[in-house]
């Protein structure tokens, strides 16, 4: 199963999504057709087509693990089963009315991810590698047009009935005519799924994109088709979901807890590629309206876990008695993959917005170096770049490879694209600081702003006004120093709060100015990134082209990343994007920090290994009898 891939929102990295897994399953780690481990015994050659069956599949290279591997490096295979995991879940939610992981409509509660499997399913010690989970074995086809895979025989559904090669094909036919709207972009260029036999499916692909659509489809949660003969798809409720994976819903409140329970039948237990994981009896989700009754509720032991994403609550809060006494484990993990993509999204939809120099002026008014410093405990780095804490990131001058992609397209483009990159400006700390203040005038001015009696006006005399968007209170304390500057400049500057599920109307129908959202870079980019940067995805509503991008050099870029045959190549074309993308200002980048802040009560243990790529909390933690003895009873 696969749970990499988050969009988050709110307070400085707090996670947000309509539903992490949907998006991690849509949108994650895909794949290449290079086979691997190719001379292994068990790997089987089929002589017939000349393409090899793989216990697994990789983007660029061979795989880590043989297929005899025993269990994964980071996992402990005999770390014992049982009790309960309470916690507050990653996405900005505070109730939640359907079980319905796969549409667009209704709030979904979570950890519903933890109910499906996928054909196969990530290694986090790996960037960008899968193995097999419902199907054993993959078999890319020669002309890197299609992918088949072969399902175990003994994968089944939580009612026991067997996972099918026609489940696999309705699954895939489904997204893609009645799923959320993003499956339609991250599935178009599959262009046929079939049923050879009851084990048997295979995928055929259209166009030349095709380098990540094997792993693509082979992370997604597949469903059971006769599930469905009953209860409508589309149906945003309370029905309780069926799925192959690890858990099952348990009793649930809602609007204020949701109890997932692991499956003692769950047929792929002791699978290689799952031993020591899921080794919780519960997970279990609890729900707060408000930040501060979920953080006294954590000092009181009614849940388990938090992770922390306000930097002043984590220099300040997290100094309880319990944490003295070593009853709260006050934890830092480390992250290592890509810090992610956190600002102000400008909505270049907007008339006002489609000047450069008015969104270049916005982004002048922020001052990070005021907000680290009183806000944030000077615990954060400024971001520059879209692929900021990668490989991908742009420095300096173009290399002569970034310039055979971009050169072609000089007079699309900026000539900033071709100079020395710039990173994000930088203050005097003041909170006010006149230079950059005087250089956002001078570019306002010039795109047809003037100040006339203290008020920036065109020249039909409409003031020029901007609303900040937000559902965070606590984030009220970042926006209103930028507001205050922009009020300066002669702008009218608001902050509008609404509630959770009016914030994610808006954001779906793009009903807004600016507003404060973040979304994680893959290890491996693909396709996924049309979503967020293509020109369709920004007349397509809720998609993640928050800031409305439509603009052809990119979306050749996100081509050529797509089809990049290297890893070299990859990080060419990912870096020519990032000097495009940043040249055009389409956002005001924010802050980041490459870790985990978690509290936690002192009765769990894991392993002495963390996976590089993931916190790998749930997965792998288990809990410790002889630490929860230690502690109070509640």
């Amino acid at each position: 199963m696969a749970l990499n891939f988050i969009i988050s929102q709110i307070e400085e990295k707090r996670h947000f999504s309509f539903s992490a897994f949907l998006i991690s399953l849509a949108l994650t780690v895909l794949i290449s057709s290079m086979p691997a481990h190719a001379d292994d015994k068990q790997t089987v050659d089929d002589r017939a087509s000349g393409s090899i069956k793989s216990h697994g599949l990789s983007t660029f290279g061979v795989l880590k693990y043989n297929p005899d591997f025993k269990h994964l490096d980071y996992a402990n295979p005999d770390a014992p089963k049982g009790g309960k995991l309470s916690m507050i879940g990653t996405e900005a939610r505070v109730t939640f009315d359907s079980f319905n992981l796969f549409i667009r409509k209704g709030d979904r509660a979570q950890g519903l991810e933890y109910i499906y499997d996928s054909l196969m399913t990530r290694a986090y010690d790996e960037p960008d590698a899968v193995y097999g989970l419902l199907a054993q074995f993959a078999e890319v086809h020669n002309d890197k047009k299609g992918v088949t895979f072969y399902l175990r025989p003994e994968a089944k559904f939580a009612d026991g009935e067997r996972v099918k090669a026609s489940d696999v094909v309705f699954t895939i036919e489904t997204l893609k005519s009645k799923g959320h709207p993003r499956y339609r972009v991250s599935l178009r260029d599959v262009e046929l799924v079939e049923a050879l036999d009851d084990k048997t499916v295979r995928f055929r692909f259209k166009g030349n994109q095709t380098r990540d659509l094997p792993q693509r489809v082979a992370e997604l949660p597949i469903i059971p088709e006769h599930f469905y003969k009953t209860v409508p798809f589309e149906k945003a409720g309370l029905d309780l979901p069926l799925g192959s994976g690890p858990y099952k819903v348990g009793k649930f409140q809602q609007g204020r807890y949701v109890r997932l329970m692991r499956r003692d039948d769950y047929w792929a237990k002791d699978l290689p590629i799952n031993k020591g994981r899921f080794n919780f009896d519960e997970l279990r989700y609890e729900y707060f309206k408000d930040r501060g009754a979920e953080f006294e509720a954590l000092k009181a032991g009614v849940f388990d876990l938090r992770e922390e994403f306000t930097s002043k609550d984590w220099a300040t809060k997290y100094k309880f008695d319990a944490i003295k006494k070593k009853k709260v484990i006050a934890d830092t993990l480390r992250d290592d993959t890509p810090s992610g993509t956190q600002g102000f999204f400008i909505n270049t939809r907007r008339e006002k917005f489609k000047d450069i120099r008015v969104r270049e002026a916005i982004g002048l008014a922020f001052d990070f170096e005021w907000t680290n410093k009183n806000l944030f405990y000077n615990l954060y780095k400024r971001t520059s770049s879209y692929f900021e804490n990668s490989e991908f990131k742009a420095m300096g001058l173009p290399s002569e490879a970034e310039l055979a992609l971009l050169t072609p397209f000089k007079d699309k483009l900026n000539k900033s694209v071709f100079e020395e990159i710039k990173l994000s400006p930088k203050t005097n700390g003041t909170g006010q600081d006149r230079k950059n203040l005087r250089k956002a005038s001078r570019l306002l001015k010039a795109a047809g702003w003037s100040m006339k009696k203290g008020v920036r006006t065109n020249q039909a005399g409409e003031p020029l006004t901007i609303e900040f968007l937000t559902f965070s209170p606590s984030f009220s304390r970042i926006i209103l120093p930028i507001i205050r500057n922009l009020k300066t400049l002669g702008i009218q500057a608001t902050l509008r709060l609404v509630d959770p599920a009016q914030y994610q109307e808006r954001l779906k129908s793009f009903d807004f100015d600016l507003t404060t959202s973040r979304f994680s870079m893959r290890l491996t980019p693909g396709v996924e990134l049309r979503n967020f940067f293509g020109s369709k995805a920004a007349k397509q509503a809720a998609s993640f082209n928050l800031a409305g991008i439509s603009h052809p050099v990119i979306d050749d870029l996100i081509d050529k990343i797509s089809s990049a045959k290297t890893r070299a190549d990859l990080v060419t074309a990912c870096r020519a994007l990032d000097r495009v993308l940043r040249s055009e200002f389409y956002w005001v980048p924010h802050w980041y920090k490459n870790a985990h802040n978690v509290a936690y009560w002192n009765k769990f243990s894991r392993p002495l290994k963390k996976p590089l790529y993931h916190r790998g909390i749930i997965d792998l933690w288990w809990f410790d009898k002889e630490k929860a003895a230690k502690l109070p009873s509640k």
